[in-house]
């Protein structure tokens, strides 16, 4: 089928605003994940010294074809030499990837999810001790027709600064298996979605539904403005007010 034939891996960023504008990059998990990757994570703000504060997802994640459930593990880790005191992890979907839930960690109201975000959840650390992580299982859904993302900001915990933020990496796949009882999708991969039967693979994702938040990030990224990285959480109505 030509629906097996190779197509290009590409993990463009996606930019996405709130408040100020938020830079996001996407990943999920499965039952085999394989290790765990900070692909697509960057620093924007100074953390406090000794302090050194990242994230991983995992490599693969696999969607049920029938239920598009999938499981992610989104782990935060310190490895500097001193603690980080109170901090937050935010896990955040975008696209055809929506989080459905992450154990211990309270979602973000509606009206507070950065523009073009679907979900969200945040997380509260009172520390992550020197050398140590901390792991959350996250219940994911992906409409594999789409493109998806999930993005991992670490925060101080009013969110005032964002220390580390991962994403928006994309997960998917440029071999469809609309047949199989799941999809493995890959990290940093866009997904390339076909249906049962069909002769082309279509035009989904950036091509579609995001071109002009692609474009604006573009454009940020280009200035390398400070502003795309999700400096704070607050609801809009404080900016309508």
């Amino acid at each position: 089928m030509s629906s097996r034939r190779t197509t290009t891996i590409a993990g463009s960023l996606v930019a996405a605003s709130f408040s100020t504008v938020l830079i996001l990059s996407g990943t999920a998990g499965a039952d085999d994940q394989g290790p765990g990757s900070s692909k697509g994570g960057k620093v924007i703000d100074e953390a406090p010294a000794g302090v050194k504060l990242t994230t991983a997802l995992p490599e693969k994640i696999s969607v049920n074809n029938s239920s598009q459930e999938t499981d992610i593990t989104a782990t935060v880790k310190n490895e500097g030499t001193e603690d980080s005191g109170k901090i937050r992890l935010l896990v955040v979907g975008f696209d055809g990837l929506t989080v459905k839930n992450v154990e211990g960690c309270s979602a973000i109201p509606e009206g507070d999810l950065p523009e073009g975000s679907n979900s969200g959840f945040a997380c509260p650390l009172d520390n992550l001790p020197a050398g140590e992580s901390k792991s959350y299982a996250v219940d994911a859904t992906y409409d594999l027709s789409k493109t998806g993302k999930i993005c991992l900001p670490v925060q101080t915990s009013d969110g005032g600064k964002t220390y580390w933020q991962q994403g928006p990496v994309p997960f998917g796949t440029t071999n469809p298996s609309p047949d199989a009882p799941a999809t493995p999708l890959l990290l940093g991969t866009d997904n390339k979605p076909v249906a049962p039967g069909a002769d082309e693979l279509p035009k989904t994702g950036l091509g579609r539904d995001v071109l002009p938040l692609g474009a604006a990030g573009a454009t940020l990224i280009a200035v390398g403005a400070a502003g795309l990285w999700w400096s704070q959480l607050r609801p809009r109505r404080s900016r309508e007010g």
